[in-house]
């Protein structure tokens, strides 16, 4: 497998120095003398012979050929180098003791209990040190028996050139100007000022491929940077290895060749684009390589007769297209190609060109259905490409519908390599190890989803002589692939990179590694149903269900958390008839509760019985398809941007979402399968206006279903952000308005039962400065109705800046997500929380009494619920309690949403340990509102 720490010291080769290059000269003018020569004698001997002319830069030529037989990756000698080329004179050498070290090595399964030493910008050892070789001062620090791994390599992301916040002028990663661009590079669009670089490395990220964006199908070169920012500020100085370099002091070509990466694309995005079709972008592709592969045969012509000294009838120039070089230089094996592709058909056609002009992939990126059809990967010309994948982000176009969870357990059951990927900012990529915990969490073995952190992406990138060699490692506060992981301190370099680190007290049990449950099932399921496994629940065929082994038992009860059964044993059993718990406890207390001869036993090996969650802040249940307009509800109308059409109301229309549900969407059942067994949803609003929500039960299969619609109108939704259209301004003098009795129809109508206050208003807003007038709005509103209404801050990246003002104001807080991100400048305030931050946007709400919940932006996202809360307590160090974290996505929205306490709430039965825990899986969801027992 790829390389990781090393398990003994190394050392780094000395500089090429400027006399390397007379030699070459010498050795090439030889050449060219002894053609000449050969070429006099011959003249002489055939005095007929027309005299051959020697271009007076033959020996450039000559050199220029022989470079063309060097060899990608590192000089010979690169492992006895004593010092990194990237070291800052003044660094001090850096002991860790007492670590436990997950090298990479063997496969990933080696793990050294001992230290490690970064010295000269290098790991130059590890294990048991008791002596090192420096006579600098050297800084020891105890880890007590943490985590150390490798850094974390984000195999595609489009950190700086999709900049956070995301500016107009800051928006670089896509070209407009052709299909094919293999000369464009990202380095020359990298901005040094991009906020996410900090927020990285906060998650353990070092090393990050920043690729072009993927509108063309060659869209450009890609460029490897390190995170650590230098004194020089430059993105140049970023560069892992500058592959562009002309110093040969730095970097010598003819002795080695520095590997480049480059960015494919095909299917939807280069379609979309040039309005082609997958026949458009496939031709563009061998249009493209046709024109490389000619130069490149031009080239190895020419050449064959430079070295054999065969100057007759050759050229005096070089036959080369300076915009072609780059592709050239693919077919010659020295260019990484990485390719954005999904479907099987984009995925064989890419093969075939690669058989066709005979060049390695490097990997497939997203890559949604590789899994299906592995062989055709095998089959790629030089080695099978490696597979760049999410954990579950899936479905949100309709190349990605047929995505898996267990993609990568398949995939490397398979024997194909895996890396987990970010997107950046698609997906944060400071939370790239929770792609790995889900990956490990669906099947993939522990120490194969700790190499598609690192090892991988390294071999992958051919940087496995460098990455996990260099200084550049991170210490964990838990196990990496547990819930919540969260570095303690990232070194780039030899350099820590985070200057007072903030450390959150966890449990021991997140200092093992996570025991997840067996998806097997499910995994070949998928397979045969070739992507699209039934979703549907199935209902228990008993009217009395028992559940034995049961460890604990929580429910709801008058709008409150309460548990039932707290035991030291599992010796507890649950005894639901017509879909109503009759009894819980010891099985000799409640053995009598069982009656009649159609009972159904599951075993729940130490498992639990929780209240269902509820999700909101994504459309859920509006859309199938989140790129595809056919499969969704659409947007609501909004009187502040369009004429609303008097059919609909004109402007006093008000939309419904419950008129625009969609049952049994894949989105939904994969929520109530993860035990998120409620939803609210608003109608989707590109603006101010959005309409009225509802709250729906995910695992309906349709809206005339007993129990499918739990509350048909919930809350009026608004939204407040800069720069969609109409002023901030502007809107808020709407709201207030409207508040203020002016409205028209039914607007009027629904406002009128927000100021009576018996109504919420949900108004998604970001800004610290916006919530802050909507709070003087609140009160402004309050005194002129004399009684409070309730406003809810839903998205609300910036309000921990006004925890105390929300407090005392009686408002709640939706965090969507609760991990938040600046990607547009009202959120670029955040609070990021450990490490970089004591306190989290959460536990600052909580300590002000803010009544909070969690939610999701993204509907994919919606089976996440159950971990985010996990998280937002581990984060916290102990002071939120299970039954707190549980309500932060459960009776805490329906407080927030006025929706009556109802104590015949739905509860999730979990087999392998509790709903927070990464070893359990939900299988069965207890509906006393429907009268029946689901069977996942």
């Amino acid at each position: 497998m790829d390389k990781g720490l090393p398990t003994h010291s190394t050392g780094t080769p000395p500089r090429f120095g400027r006399h390397s290059q007379p030699i070459w000269r010498l050795v090439a003018l030889a050449l060219v003398v002894v053609a000449g020569v050969q070429w006099t004698y011959l003249s002489q001997s055939q005095p007929d012979r027309p005299a051959v002319r020697v271009p007076l830069h033959a020996a450039e030529i000559f050199e220029r050929c022989q470079q063309l037989s060097v060899k990608p990756g590192p000089p010979q000698n690169f492992n006895q180098r004593t010092q990194s080329d990237r070291f800052v004179p003044g660094t001090k050498p850096m002991l860790l003791k007492n670590a436990t070290i997950w090298t990479g090595q063997v496969e990933g399964l080696e793990i050294v209990k001992g230290d490690i030493l970064l010295h000269n910008g290098l790991i130059k050892e590890l294990g048991v040190i008791e002596h090192f070789d420096t006579n600098e001062d050297i800084e020891v620090v105890d880890v007590h028996g943490a985590w150390i791994t490798p850094g974390v390599v984000d195999l595609h992301s489009h950190l700086a050139v999709d900049a956070a916040p995301a500016l107009r002028g800051a928006n670089d990663g896509n070209s407009r100007k052709g299909p094919i661009l293999p000369w464009l590079r990202a380095l020359d669009a990298l901005n040094t000022h991009d906020d996410a670089y900090q927020l990285s490395i906060s998650g353990g990220v070092t090393t990050s491929l920043v690729l072009p964006g993927s509108a063309n199908a060659i869209g450009g070169q890609g460029v490897l940077i390190k995170l650590r920012r230098t004194e020089e500020r430059s993105p140049t100085s970023l560069l892992l290895e500058n592959p562009y370099s002309t110093n040969i002091t730095d970097y010598d070509p003819k002795k080695a060749f520095r590997f480049r990466q480059m960015k494919h694309a095909c299917g939807e995005n280069p379609d979309r684009v040039y309005s082609g079709t997958r026949m458009d972008t496939t031709w563009a592709f061998r249009q493209g390589y046709n024109e490389a592969r000619e130069i490149k045969q031009a080239q190895d012509s020419y050449c064959a007769a430079v070295l054999a000294g065969r100057w007759e009838g050759l050229s005096s120039e070089f036959p080369e297209n300076y915009q072609w070089e780059a592709l050239v230089d693919v077919l010659r094996g020295r260019v990484k190609v990485h390719t954005h592709c999904y479907e099987t058909v984009d995925l064989d056609d890419l093969v075939r060109i690669s058989n066709e002009f005979q060049f390695s992939i490097a990997a497939f990126h997203h890559a949604h259905e590789t899994y299906l059809v592995p062989d055709t990967l095998k089959s790629a010309y030089g080695h099978p490409p490696a597979v760049a994948l999410f954990a579950t982000h899936a479905r949100y176009k309709r190349e990605a519908y047929r995505g898996s969870e267990f993609a990568p357990k398949i995939l490397a059951d398979n024997g194909l390599q895996v890396v987990m990927k970010s997107d950046h900012p698609v997906l944060n990529s400071r939370y790239l190890p929770y792609e790995a915990q889900q990956a490990h969490y669906y099947g993939l073995d522990w120490n194969l989803a700790l190499l598609a952190l690192t090892g991988t992406p390294a071999q992958v990138l051919g940087q496995d002589h460098r990455i996990g060699y260099d200084a550049d490692i991170v210490v964990w506060d838990s196990h990496p692939l547990a819930l919540g992981a969260t570095p303690k301190q990232v070194w780039i370099d030899g350099i820590p990179q985070i200057a007072k680190p903030h450390v959150s007290k966890k449990p021991p049990s997140v200092q093992q590694k996570p025991e997840t449950p067996n998806f097997d099932k499910e995994a070949q399921e998928t397979l045969e149903h070739d992507g699209l496994p039934p979703l549907i629940p199935k209902k228990s065929t008993t009217h009395s269900v028992v559940f034995t082994n049961v460890s604990d038992v929580i429910i709801r009860q008058s709008g409150e958390i309460q548990e039932v059964v707290s035991a030291q044993s599992n010796d507890n059993i649950v005894v639901v008839d017509g879909g109503h718990i009759v009894c819980s406890g010891a099985a000799s207390a409640c053995s009598q509760s069982i009656s009649g001869d159609g009972v159904e036993y599951i075993n729940l090996h130490g498992g639990a019985i929780a209240p269902g969650l509820i999700t909101f802040g994504s459309p859920l249940g509006l859309e199938e398809i989140q790129g595809e307009p056919s499969t969704s509800d659409g947007y609501a109308f909004d009187p502040l941007y369009q004429v609303v059409p008097k059919v609909v109301g004109g402007d006093g229309a008000v939309i419904r979402a419950a008129d625009g549900l969609q049952f049994a969407t894949r989105e939904a059942f994969h929520a109530y399968r993860h035990g998120v067994t409620t939803a609210i949803v608003a109608p989707k609003s590109a603006g101010f206006l959005s309409g009225i929500s509802t709250v729906f039960g995910t695992g309906a299969k349709h809206q005339l279903e007993r129990g499918s619609i739990i509350v048909e109108t919930a809350a009026l939704h608004v939204g407040i952000h800069y720069g969609v259209g109409p002023s901030v301004s502007t809107q808020i003098a709407a709201l207030r308005s409207l508040l203020l009795g002016h409205g028209a129809g039914n607007l009027a109508h629904w406002f009128k039962k927000v100021a009576e206050g018996e109504t919420p208003l949900v108004i998604d807003v970001e800004s610290a400065d916006a919530i802050a007038t909507l709070i003087h709005l609140k009160g402004e509103v309050e005194e002129a109705v004399g009684h409070p209404i309730q406003f809810v801050f839903a998205g609300a990246s910036e309000a921990h800046l006004l925890a105390s003002e929300i407090s005392k104001s009686g408002a709640g807080v939706i965090l969507t997500p609760f991990h938040t991100f600046p990607g547009a400048w009202e959120q670029r305030r955040i609070l990021a929380g450990p490490p970089l931050t004591e306190k989290s946007a959460v536990s600052t709400l909580l300590e002000h009494n803010v009544t909070i919940a969690l939610g999701r932006e993204i509907a994919s996202d919606s089976r996440y619920t159950r971990f985010d809360a996990a998280w937002a307590a581990l984060e916290d160090g102990g002071s939120i309690s299970r039954k707190e974290a549980i309500a932060l996505v459960s009776t805490n929205l329906e407080k927030l949403f006025g929706i009556s306490p109802k104590d015949n709430a739905d509860l999730v039965a979990t087999t392998g340990g509790g709903l927070f825990d990464y070893s359990s899986k939900v299988v069965a969801i207890i509906s006393p509102r429907r009268g029946l027992v689901d069977i996942i």
